[in-house]
């Protein structure tokens, strides 16, 4: 039993080798100084919101969208109330915003929903007459300037952006807190140091922009497996475009707080890399290899590796213990392996949590004492992940909507303690 040591250590550096750059991205933010990015040229805004029974929280973003610093004549807001059976259409459209209603229980996503929204648009308005498209979800919150500083990177360039991500419900339990903390150092630690490092940032889930030329090209949407948002990105990074980041951009979104909305959530979002990687991974890897793009790579690591040691992992050392009792061979080395193998995971995930934790500690809307314990407890949670990653391999997963409750304004978000 002495050799599933052994591999346990070669899997551990393959982990090490496959994403040490991720920890230089850390550094990158510390010794790069941000390009200073002068107020763009005014374009005119579509705000597209994909909304299924949402009547909960459709309002205050609605609300949050008006508010903006932008001139308020260059934003329009479009809501597709899609296969509701609540009154979000009616909430929406009293609103201020243009809503059309959907009804389809084949095609079923985010994807589709915003497609027919697009197609609606342009319908009405013509395939010109907006500058940019702004997609948020409906539980989203934004901050005043976020229109703003999103449309002044679009004008330095960039015709897909994503914006900065944090949480209206950090500090509701050790599972939102671990969706937070996540999505913080994403944005701090994954995007903000590509963006200055002149690589591709990566679309994650909600708030983001892309011109008219590219909706023009993908002659709506066009993007339907369970993470949308990934297929999307990848796509564009094989086509050689690089995804800018509005670092000032701030978004709220909302986290499912309980322990089965988050496995359902994780789930979908596993199947999803599996289908992108499945769709694009032979691109990815071919323009890496071939013509050296980083951001091929980068998206590649980011998507698959985990994955695939995490699945060899459990199966190697399951397999051991199993043929250990089977054979009546000891199998307390495979345990101290095993013990090993979790300390060492637990220990490197504390470190990047703990590093967002410090440096975002301003941004993180929540009791000190809540950011100090839930810091050690988003290990815990991002190792749920292994589990959810191996079971999305054999079942059969489809899109379906999380509930969204946390009903709160800008104010109310930013005031908590």
């Amino acid at each position: 039993m002495q050799y599933i040591t052994t591999i346990n250590y070669v899997i551990g550096m393959t982990f090490f080798i496959c994403y040490i750059y991720q920890f230089i991205y850390i550094i990158i933010p510390f010794v790069k100084k941000e390009r200073h990015t002068p107020a763009g040229g005014r374009n005119r805004v579509a705000v597209l919101i994909s909304a299924r029974n949402e009547s909960s929280v459709i309002e205050n973003l609605i609300g949050s969208i008006k508010a903006q610093t932008y001139p308020a004549e260059l934003v329009d807001i479009y809501v597709v109330a899609d296969n509701c059976t609540d009154n979000t259409a009616e909430i929406a459209e009293s609103c201020g915003a243009d809503v059309y209603k959907r009804f389809d229980d084949i095609n079923i996503g985010k994807g589709y929903a915003l497609d027919f929204l697009i197609r609606k648009i342009w319908e009405k308005k013509g395939e010109n007459y907006y500058d940019a498209y702004l997609v948020l979800d409906a539980d989203n919150v934004i901050d005043t300037k976020y229109i703003e500083e999103m449309n002044n990177t679009f004008c330095d360039g960039y015709e897909i952006l994503t914006s900065y991500r944090n949480s209206k419900n950090y500090g509701d339990n050790w599972i939102t807190a671990g969706y937070g903390l996540w999505f913080l150092r994403e944005s701090k630690y994954l995007n903000y140091p590509r963006y200055l490092a002149g690589t591709s940032c990566a679309i994650s889930g909600t708030g983001f922009m892309f011109g008219k030329r590219v909706a023009k090209e993908l002659g709506g949407w066009g993007y339907y497996l369970l993470t949308e948002d990934i297929e999307f990105t990848v796509d564009h990074v094989i086509a050689g475009h690089k995804i800018g980041f509005a670092r000032k951009a701030v978004l709220f979104d909302e986290q499912p707080s309980t322990f089965s909305q988050s496995v359902r959530q994780r789930m979908r979002w596993a199947k999803g890399y599996y289908q992108v990687m499945c769709h694009y991974g032979r691109d990815l890897l071919s323009l890496a290899a071939k013509k050296g793009s980083f951001s091929c790579l980068d998206m590649t690591l980011n998507i698959m590796p985990a994955l695939v040691l995490s699945l060899a992992m459990v199966v190697i050392n399951v397999a051991a213990l199993l043929t250990g009792l089977l054979i009546g061979e000891s199998i307390m080395p495979v345990i101290i392996s095993i013990g090993e193998g979790v300390c060492n995971m637990y220990t490197t995930l504390l470190i990047i949590g703990g590093i967002t934790t410090i440096t975002e500690w301003k941004k993180i809307y929540s009791s000190p004492l809540k950011k100090i314990v839930y810091t050690f407890t988003f290990p815990l949670f991002m190792m749920t992940y292994i589990p959810i990653t191996i079971v999305a391999i054999f079942k059969n997963v489809e899109w379906k909507p999380i509930e969204h409750t946390e009903a709160k304004t800008l104010g109310e978000i930013t005031s908590e303690i």
